[in-house]
């Protein structure tokens, strides 16, 4: 058994790709090894700036040898009379062995013939020659370059290769025009702290030569310790660091000896909003800011900067990262007094200079249909002419701070600022907070608006993007998404679930696309409509899934598989999709479900031969008492009769239990009008009886239906 290593040196990477190529070498590089039958104990991925290395431990020397059944053609084409036909002449040629080796064997689909092949395995060596190219150039990035005069793209131009079997030197060669890398022992350390290059002895010494060398390949390493580092630091100075997740992530990727550094700013920038502040730290320049304390409101005029650098010049990195934060908050201390020289509504007017897109105009023209889309939120909602006016104005403003130096200079702080802008003008909270959270959520992973002035305002801006882009016929397709129309439709659902808004999606929509088309007058608005209700539809069952973990099947039945009264139904009252998918899901679990689906999924496959409609739910106006033959008939009625109020009551309250526990007491009856003594033939032979009977059964499949489409659940 024996180790194997190898390194490819680069130019320095980019953060992004080092992650992504790890994560994609830990897949690949198991899954090419098991093809090939090469067991091992462990495959360990590592990435700094300048390297991706793997070591694969206790390697085979050979693949083992393997016996394999081959398939040939049907024994009626390989033989005639006894004698092989050119058919098996030429398989047993194709597979190198005698014709006498040929086997007669059955199968489900006759006699074929077959031949047992012994396959001798290959070296371990040999193969990974084969594989080691196939790992490097296979490795997928958004920006590949090429280099030198050859064809061959890769992030960054590949300097060094280091492929060690045990002790031994693997040949390999990377050919790029006239550029060609050989591989060696020979690996390149730390740029300033370990200039010279070191000779790699195996495998097995890999991680420690390079750590001599200032060098810690591991990144899962280099994350600890960084942590470790910036933790102490803060602490020293007397205060709290925030560790983004993301900026972590980055800065493991942009060091391979990593040194936290402290470096400081003036104190009269901390006047400045601290979202400035760490703007300018985190986005711009990559560095982690204190906070005073554990609340994080307030920062102390320093930050920590991982160095890659000598430690020893600990003092001079500070203070070059010092000298450029302090310009970049000099240009933002100059931009917040710019643009607080005036009010956030003075800015509208320039909003007309801001295209939102081509085909539909300004940001400015968007903000009046914002507008308009809130006020018929707020309608719907029945809200107080207070709770209007702060709609209205949040509405109004949302898209303002967009205009001024500061967000123009730092695109991130958009919502921020004009919520900053909106408390120094003298708006109301309500105002002002929404200007920040009608953005919320940003991403999958980002909080919800809180406050109803913010849900709202979040509401109608993704709607108008919603339906002006789909009105452009520009729908996502696959996994392109360029307007993150997805993301906005899941954000409006979310909003909506989150605050338990009673707003009419169906109506909203319909309205909004019918503003559209005095815009657009060559759209089809049943059209557009048709796609946007289709659109969210496929959002709902998305979310009822994979967010809320209902099944499949049960989130169907709740949304209707091309029906289109539980498509209107579903976005008509999105709480009511909502509490009916979790009730579905819960009485599956209880064991509750199991009791009653059998009567009522075969009540509904019947009723569907029948012509009663699916809203009808009282016996009286469908049902014909005289022409009952059997007992049976009249229990079902007098159940139905029983239901009714319920059911009734549960479509009020939506207290779905109530309908289950009503649908319950009613099945055996329905079981008995199937299966029991007194039971009857549905499809009876007189044309009145059999719909009687099938509206029977229609009107305990319209019931159901007030909960779900039974019909489409899987036992």
């Amino acid at each position: 058994m024996s180790d194997f290593l190898l390194e490819v040196g680069t130019e320095d990477l980019p953060a992004g790709f080092i992650s992504d190529a790890i994560r994609q070498w830990e897949k690949m590089i198991p899954a090419s090894l098991a093809a090939e039958a090469l067991t091992n104990d462990r495959v360990q991925i590592y990435g700094t700036p300048r390297r991706l290395s793997v070591i694969v431990t206790n390697l085979p020397d050979r693949q083992i040898d393997r016996v394999e059944e081959i398939k040939g053609p049907p024994a009626a084409a390989a033989y005639k009379d006894g004698q092989p036909t050119p058919a098996a002449m030429g398989f047993a040629k194709k597979q190198g062995v005698e014709i006498s080796s040929l086997e007669l064997r059955p199968t489900d689909k006759g006699e074929f013939i077959f031949i047992t092949k012994t396959i001798a395995g290959r070296d371990t060596r040999e193969i990974l020659t084969e594989l080691i190219p196939q790992w490097i150039f296979k490795l997928e990035g958004k920006r590949l370059m090429r280099w030198a005069n050859g064809d061959l793209k890769f992030p960054r131009p590949i300097r060094w290769l280091v492929t060690l079997w045990n002790n031994d030197i693997l040949p390999i060669e990377i050919v790029n025009g006239e550029d060609v890398v050989k591989s060696d022992r020979v690996s390149c350390t730390h740029r300033v702290l370990h200039p010279a290059p070191v000779s790699v002895v195996s495998a097995a010494q890999y991680l420690k030569t390079l750590a001599d060398g200032y060098v810690n390949v591991d990144q899962n390493q280099r994350t600890v310790d960084i942590q470790q580092q910036i933790q102490a630091v803060a602490t020293k100075m007397g205060g709290v660091a925030e560790v983004y997740p993301d900026l972590l992530a980055e800065v493991v990727n942009l060091v391979e000896y990593p040194t936290a550094i402290v470096g400081k700013f003036d104190e009269e920038f901390l006047q400045l909003p601290p979202e400035v502040i760490t703007t300018v730290m985190v986005t711009h320049q990559r560095y982690f800011p204190i906070f005073k304390d554990e609340t994080k409101q307030e920062l102390l005029p320093n930050f920590i900067t991982i160095s890659n650098g000598d430690p020893a010049k600990s003092d001079i990195i500070a203070a070059g990262n010092g000298r450029v934060v302090r310009a970049r908050l000099a240009d933002g201390q100059y931009f917040y007094n710019a643009d607080l020289s005036q009010l956030l509504v003075d800015y509208l007017p320039k909003l007309d200079t801001v295209t939102f897109q081509a085909d539909l105009g300004s940001v400015r023209l968007k903000v009046d249909r914002i507008v308009k889309n809130a006020n018929s939120i707020g309608s719907q909602l029945s809200l107080s002419p207070e709770q209007c006016q702060d709609i209205d104005r949040a509405a109004l403003l949302c898209k303002a701070d967009l205009v001024t130096q500061m967000v123009g200079e730092f695109p991130e702080l958009q919502g921020i600022m004009g919520s900053k802008y909106a408390i120094a003008n003298g708006e109301s909270a309500s105002v002002a907070t929404a200007l920040f959270e009608h953005y919320l959520p940003r991403n999958a992973e980002d909080v919800l608006p809180q406050t109803l002035t913010g849900q709202i305002v979040g509401i109608a801006d993704r709607l108008d993007t919603l339906v002006c882009i789909f009105g452009l016929g520009m729908l996502p397709t696959g996994s392109s998404d360029p307007f993150a129309l997805r993301r906005a439709a899941n954000a409006v659902v979310n909003i909506v679930w989150n605050a338990n808004l009673s707003i009419n999606l169906e109506r909203l929509i319909d309205r909004i696309v019918t503003e559209f088309q005095q815009i657009r007058t060559q759209v089809n608005p049943a059209e557009l409509t048709q796609q946007l209700q289709d659109f969210f539809i496929q959002r709902l069952r998305n979310l009822l899934q994979e967010d809320r973990h209902i099944d499949y099947d049960l989130v169907n039945a709740v949304l209707g598989e091309n029906d289109p009264e539980y498509t209107v139904r579903a976005l008509t009252d999105l709480l009511d999709t909502r509490d009916r998918a979790i009730f579905l899901q819960q009485i599956r679990d209880n064991g509750t479900l199991e009791q009653i689906y059998p009567t009522v999924n075969r009540s509904s496959k019947l009723a569907a031969q029948g012509n009663l409609d699916t809203q009808q739910l009282a016996p009286t106006q469908v049902v014909q008492t005289t022409l009952f033959q059997k007992s049976s008939e009249q229990a079902v009625y007098d159940g139905l009769i029983a239901l009714e109020p319920q059911t009734k009551a549960a479509q009020v309250s939506r207290n779905y239990q109530q309908l289950i526990d009503a649908l319950s007491q009613l099945t055996p009856a329905i079981s008995s009008f199937f299966d029991g003594e007194d039971s009857v033939l549905v499809m009876d032979s007189n044309p009145e009886i059999k719909t009687n009977r099938l509206n029977l059964l229609g009107l305990v499949r319209n019931h159901a239906r007030v909960l779900a489409d039974f019909g489409s659940i899987v036992k």
